[in-house]
């Protein structure tokens, strides 16, 4: 049997249902001389029967089963390691995919000149909605080859093993395996491996096809979608200790900086999104766990985050945990706080009262949002449902609280609109917002579901309504943040306008800022004939034709 160029373990475990989509990627291959290894954490469903199956299809797939399950996905990694035939390796996750060209590219790139690992763009694919993107587009835009990761420090962000191609050598000459009993095994083993190679070669084609499941069932979902685990926290940062730990005995103290940043801005910013969605004794187990590891961070990584995420540190590491679940709706959308404090010097500080230590004024200092000065359409408000009555046939009645912290709105009444577009139609309801106190608007205004402007093929996806506000000929508009316990509330509409029926769901968003959402649905003919062919064949003369069959069927 001739030597094979490269090796692609496959670890999977209790996923026999999409082992054979990802093995399948691997055949098809346009380099053909590969070895697959198909790496099985000890599954007990019917992963076994269907990796011999495979296996016997192909002689170039190889079926290697644990004895026990480790519990993790460095062990079945490294078991395939060690029976490898090639010089080069690569890893695939068993939800996962491979492009046609993946192997091919970057064993291009290790024969165009001596590197230790080449690595390629990532294609993100969400399962839910089937939207593409590029994991860390900037990083892997162009063809280029570095000296060692002091070159560029960002790269840290890129943690993923199964992105890379590594020569076997490589891994032998510094005995560099995936770390067993521990979670988040690829941001160390990533680590270790930017810091001890030579040379590595980047490449701008996709090598890894990723599918995120951002909604799927706890007992299901990848451990880096457990974040509502706090043992899921405790794993994070036992991982960033070993990093750190490697970094000073191999001699990278000088990437500890680069290192923190990458934690605060990446790691930490996946649990500040959730934290409006945590109760106050979440928070709390959660601040006892990270600020400890807070504290050992060097100062500059904070200082590099944008003000809001710099916010939601302090308060953490102030123990105010009501106000980290404030702060935290809204982080990267400009939000505004509810409320400024300033001191005798004019400077605003978050919240209702002057930081006492230098840190948090330092930290919770908002002079650089520009709160009272920035131009009107990029000014930042806060707008708040305070309550939401549902109505008859489609109709809501919101009450919506505006926070004006940096007082850009004129004394009186203000003209506002409700915004929502559904289907790329743009619908406004106007409302009027009265003054209650300084920097504080209430108003109420009625949105008729029955009445949004949907095309005629329908409608089937998400919107969000938004608040538009208006100051001598210009608009400035902000997100509405929904109250996160209010139940959903599915209503079925007949829209007057001709266009088919529609189930229309109203709930707050289970993630991120929270804001008011609105899902629709098409049922009915439109649903069972129409939006299937406007997908398959989605060009100008058949969408006309489209509208033209729904409305005949009508």
């Amino acid at each position: 049997m001739s030597t094979p160029d490269v090796t692609i373990t496959v670890i999977v475990y209790n996923d026999a249902a999409r082992l054979p989509r990802a093995v399948a990627s691997l055949r098809a291959q346009t380099h053909a001389n590969i070895e697959i290894v198909i790496s099985d954490d000890h599954s007990t469903d019917d992963t076994p029967a269907v990796a011999r199956r495979l296996a016997a299809q192909d002689d170039r797939i190889r079926y290697l089963r644990l004895p026990e399950n480790s519990g993790g996905c460095s062990a079945p990694r490294n078991r395939a390691i060690d029976i490898a035939r090639a010089p080069y390796l690569m890893f695939l996750d068993s939800d996962d995919e491979l492009p046609p060209r993946a192997v091919e590219s970057l064993l291009a790139a290790h024969r165009e000149r001596e590197v230790d690992f080449t690595m390629g763009a990532v294609r993100r694919v969400r399962v839910d909605n089937g939207r593409h993107s590029t994991w860390m587009p900037h990083l892997v835009s162009e063809h280029r080859t570095l000296q060692g990761i002091e070159e560029d420090p960002q790269l840290l962000f890129e943690h993923l093993s199964t992105s890379k191609m590594y020569a076997r050598s490589f891994l032998d000459r510094h005995q560099l395996r995936f770390p067993e009993g521990i979670h988040y095994e690829d941001q160390l083993f990533s680590a270790q491996a930017y810091c001890l190679a030579r040379a590595f070669t980047i490449i701008p084609d996709p090598v890894y096809v990723w599918y995120i499941e951002p909604y799927a069932a706890a007992d299901s979902a990848s451990i880096s979608n457990q974040r509502h685990k706090i043992s899921n926290v405790r794993d994070r940062v036992h991982v960033q200790r070993l990093i750190d730990d490697f970094l000073v005995t191999s001699g990278h103290s000088g990437l500890r900086e680069d290192k923190d940043y990458k934690f605060l801005k990446h790691d930490f910013r996946m649990y500040a999104g959730d934290l409006p969605h945590r109760d106050e004794e979440w928070v709390r187990s959660f601040a006892e766990v990270l600020n400890p590891y807070l504290d050992t961070l060097a100062p500059g990584a904070f200082a590099r985050l944008p003000r809001p995420e710099r916010v939601v540190l302090q308060l953490l590491r102030d123990g105010r945990t009501a106000d980290v679940r404030l702060a935290a709706r809204g982080l990267g959308h400009a939000v505004a706080p509810r409320q400024v404090t300033s001191d005798d010097s004019g400077t605003p500080y978050w919240g209702d009262s002057v930081p006492a230590s230098e840190q948090a004024r330092r930290e919770l200092d908002l002079t650089d949002l520009e709160l009272e000065t920035r131009p009107f359409p990029g000014a930042q408000f806060r707008h708040e449902i305070t309550e939401l009555t549902p109505g008859a046939d489609g109709c809501l009645t919101l009450a919506v609280r505006t926070y004006d912290p940096g007082l850009r709105l004129p004394v009186g009444p203000q003209r506002a609109g409700l915004v929502l577009a559904p289907g790329g139609r743009r619908m406004t309801v106007p409302f009027r917002l009265d003054p209650v106190r300084p920097g504080v608007f209430e108003g109420t205004v009625s949105l008729d579901l029955t009445a949004a402007p949907l095309p005629l093929q329908g409608f089937d996806g998400v919107r969000h309504p938004m608040v538009r506000l208006q100051q001598q000929g210009l608009a400035q508009t902000g997100l509405l943040l929904a109250p996160l316990d209010f139940p959903a509330r599915t209503v079925r509409i007949d829209y007057r306008s001709g266009t088919s029926p529609h189930e229309v769901t109203v709930e707050p968003e289970g993630r991120n800022p929270g804001r008011l959402q609105i899902r629709w649905q098409p049922v009915g003919v439109t649903a069972r004939v129409v939006r299937p062919v406007v997908r398959k064949v989605d060009r100008p003369k058949i969408r006309k034709a489209a509208k033209l069959l729904s409305s005949v069927l009508r």
